[in-house]
């Protein structure tokens, strides 16, 4: 490649540049031993259990159960919650927990109970609806930090419990509540409780841990400290997801994703997503594809289109996928790079395009409609797109063409 790789990592935003927090995280094999310790470091409840629905019947969240009882804590749980949580969805759960005496929230299960145990914990001290919040529409701030919370993520994808924000879908696109005070107190990342999560889950979630560390990687705000988590991530990832979806019950693939979803949560905290995320948003708002499927299909789309941007970052993933090629130039890595992807998530069962969802090709402008308007995401792309050029993705993500 034309570029070293140090030159190419080196570069970073003028000036100094804050690390964000993370939350105290126990994290690996039986890591939920560590619940007791944490209970008594940041509360004895009475606890609110937020849970997947899908969860609360099942054996998998028993460990959780045992230890509070071990402990003598009190605890409520609740599930009546959605996937992709809407507005509503979120200001239920709130009213529910601002009903009661908790003073502590527990959530469990994957990105959407864990948002809206961030949500009700935050919301329980701070007044008026949810809606008020929002990032694109309301006019409120938070100024009260909540209750403690500890979030228990059960599969390896969403990150939310490392990062400041809420993701609540709307009508026709989603939107975020975004405050530091939505950051988790303790998360525990415990990789068996994945063991159990079905291919298709396991591969939406997954893609989107990837789709995470890639952006934050290639994001404007990207620095040193970001890059080694989101290389990290991309080699934990892009080594075992493959695996992780054929074979669950491996332990060896199950903890290598475990800790890429955490590094990548950390990476784009730090960094940021962008334009994958941004026009993801729409697909999900309007046609209710799961969150991760909506990054995934369109990965090698918005990078093949934003490449004359990124090339050099691109060619770098391409090396952290396990490919290392000095013959060819940084051009050839990142269209390999863009390949190896859409050859990833073909691989484990994410259709190649919006077609493939049963989407219409007719939609292509409301989609773009509604992507132009996630400014705080396209910031941190490091192509400046128009809603004509965002359009121009959509209509490549029908195609099944890519690279131009």
């Amino acid at each position: 490649m034309t570029a070293s790789f140090n030159e190419i990592l080196l570069k970073s935003p003028a000036g100094a540049t804050t690390v964000k927090p993370v939350p105290l995280t126990a994290i690996g094999w039986d890591a939920i031993q560590q619940l007791p310790a944490l209970l008594q470091q940041f509360g004895n409840g009475p606890a609110l259990i937020i849970a997947d629905p899908a969860l609360v019947t099942l054996p998998i969240i028993r460990p959780v159960l045992q230890l509070l009882d071990q402990q003598q804590i009190a605890y409520t749980i609740y599930s009546d919650l959605v996937p992709e949580p809407t507005v509503e969805t979120g200001q239920k759960a709130i009213d529910f927990g601002r009903s009661g005496n908790f003073k502590l929230v527990i959530g469990f299960g994957g990105g959407s109970a864990l948002d809206m145990a961030k949500l009700v914990a935050v919301f329980i001290q701070n007044p008026g609806p949810v809606s008020a919040y929002l990032n694109l529409t309301g006019t409120k701030k938070i100024e009260h930090r909540g209750l403690p919370k500890i979030l228990i993520p059960t599969t390896s994808g969403t990150g939310t419990e490392v990062t400041n924000i809420s993701v609540l879908a709307l009508e026709r696109t989603k939107d975020v509540v975004v405050h530091d005070y939505l950051l988790a107190d303790a998360a525990i990342v415990d990789p068996v409780f994945t063991l159990s999560v079905p291919p298709r889950v396991t591969a939406a979630t997954g893609a989107d841990a990837l789709t995470h560390a890639i952006e934050a990687f290639i994001s404007v705000n990207a620095t040193p400290y970001s890059d080694g988590l989101a290389l990290q991530a991309i080699r934990l990832i892009g080594s075992t997801l493959r695996q992780a979806v054929t074979d669950g019950s491996n332990r060896e693939a199950r903890t290598a994703m475990a800790y890429g979803s955490y590094l990548a949560g950390m990476a784009f905290f730090n960094a940021g997503v962008g334009a994958i995320h941004a026009l993801a948003y729409p697909l999900g708002g309007q046609f209710h594809l799961a969150h991760g499927e909506s990054n995934a299909v369109l990965i090698p789309y918005v990078l093949g289109y934003i490449l004359p941007s990124c090339a050099a970052r691109l060619a770098v993933v391409y090396e952290a996928l396990g490919f290392s090629e000095a013959t060819i130039s940084m051009q050839e890595a990142a269209e390999k790079c863009i390949r190896v992807l859409a050859a990833l998530t073909r691989d484990i069962g994410i259709p190649e395009t919006l077609a493939g969802f049963q989407i219409p090709e007719a939609a292509t402008a409301a989609l773009a409609a509604d992507g132009i308007l996630q400014k705080r995401l396209l910031a941190r792309c490091p192509m400046e797109l128009s809603e004509e050029q965002v359009h121009e993705i959509y209509a490549r993500a029908f195609t099944g063409i890519y690279l131009h």
